[in-house]
Parts: C-alpha cells; structure tokens; sequence
C-alpha cells in the first residue's frame, strides 16, 4: 500500500509540470484583430499623401504578372496574407504577391505590418513585370520573424535589411504579433528603410558600393535588378501569413 502511494504521489507531481511545459513550447498564434478603417488627416491630405489600401477591398492592387492565386483578402480591415495550409497550397498558380496597379518612380511609402510566427514576406519596390518574379528588378524591404525563423539568418537576410544587399543599423522590432511601421523613401537613386520611426538603411542605387554588393549577392546573374527608375510597390507571398494596414504612399 506505501508503495502505491508513493507511485500516485510521483505521478500527481509530474504531471502538471509536464503539462506546463508543453505549454510553453506551443506556438502562439497572432490574435485576429479588427483594424480601423485608415484615413487620411488634413494634413497628410496637404502633404500629398495618398491611400494604397482603403480597408475594405482591393481596389489599386493586382496579382503579379495576372498570375492567378488564392492568397490575398480584406481581413478585419487589413491586407492579408493566408497562411499556407491545404486550402492554399504551394504550388500551381495559388500562391503569389500582389502589387499595386499604378507605378511610382520617387515616393514615400509607408505602412504598418505584423507577421506570424517564424513568418516570412517583404516589400519590394521600383518592382517591374519584365522577369518571372519581381524580385529579380526591384529590391526588397526584408519582413521576418528575427528570432524564431529557421534556419537562422545573416544581418542581411533580418527584417528592415535591403534584402541580401544592405543589413541594417542597431534596431528596435516589436515582437511577432505586434504591429510594426515601416517607412521606405526612393528618390532618385537615393533610398532609406525606416523601422518603426529610426533609420536603420541607407544607400545609393548604383553606386561603387552598391554594385561591390550587388556582385557578392543572389542578385549577380540579375542583370536587371535595381536598375528600374519606376515600378509598383508589390507585397511578397512567402508562404507565411502577414497582414497590413495603414498602407499609404507621396510622390516626391
């Protein structure tokens, strides 16, 4: 009988410690969250300022190249990014990014973006439907979830870098879930990444640095990356869920 308590005291001991643990160890999703319509103020309406996203439809955006997907919706007043699971599968034509109608050449961009957990996405821009993805014109404002996404990744690779280009300056990321703000700025040849309010890259288009860069990186064989002077602003599927809001641009 002492043996049997003992034996139902070590059980009842273990058990919630297991339990917690495997709580700890669960992955928690991104809570669905009902975002506010966005809308200009009188002085963003001065400045030049001009929506992207209206909260309700997808007006001003198309697929990439007509290709047909299943990816993107209005989603509780943002721009959403479905997850990738049996309904939305990899392959065929039911992923793929979407961009905006209109090209811009110099601009303010600006918008407000979470990820799920170990997600993936990014914001390429100046992007053209001359190759078969747009990432082979345009660079890419890099989107990811820093610490859980695997296999880990190098500073250029990390959320807020010029793609495989530029890694940025000491940075403040919210974590995964949160809303973050991003701000790019193409004048020219002249760009900036903003991460929620600092600037954290800055570089020129074509420059002897640029290029030294450009020669280093997945983008060599590209001939025709960076180089385009205009092209639309164009939202990555990567597979991962994402979601966007707040989603305006000036021309400069």
């Amino acid at each position: 009988m002492k043996k049997i308590f003992c034996l139902l005291f070590v059980v009842a001991a273990c058990s919630p410690a297991k339990k917690e643990n495997q709580e700890e160890q669960a992955v928690t999703p991104v809570a669905e969250e009902s975002a506010a319509l966005p809308e200009l103020t009188d002085a963003q309406k001065t400045e030049g300022w001009k929506l992207l996203f209206d909260g309700k439809t997808l007006n001003g955006w198309q697929n990439f190249k007509g290709r047909k997907n299943n990816t993107w919706e209005v989603a509780n007043g943002t721009l959403h990014c479905k997850a990738l699971n049996e309904k939305v599968k990899g392959d065929g034509d039911e992923r793929g990014d979407i961009m905006t109608a209109d090209e811009f050449e110099n601009f303010e961009f600006t918008c407000e973006w979470k990820i799920s957990p170990k997600g993936n996405s990014g914001i390429i821009y100046r992007a053209t439907e001359e190759f078969d993805q747009p990432y082979y014109s345009g660079p890419e404002y890099q989107l990811i979830d820093d610490l859980g996404y695997t296999p880990q990744q190098t500073d250029v690779h990390l959320t807020a870098a010029n793609y495989d280009m530029h890694a940025t300056t000491p940075k403040t990321l919210k974590p995964v879930g949160e809303w973050n703000s991003t701000k790019i700025v193409v004048n020219g040849k002249h760009v900036e990444h903003w991460l929620n309010g600092q600037k954290v890259v800055e570089y020129e288009l074509g420059s002897p640095d640029w290029t030294k860069r450009k020669e280093a990186s997945k983008w060599k064989e590209a001939k025709g990356y960076g180089l385009a002077t205009k092209g639309h602003i164009d939202l990555q599927d990567h597979g991962s869920e994402a979601w966007f809001k707040n989603v305006m641009i000036k021309v400069l």
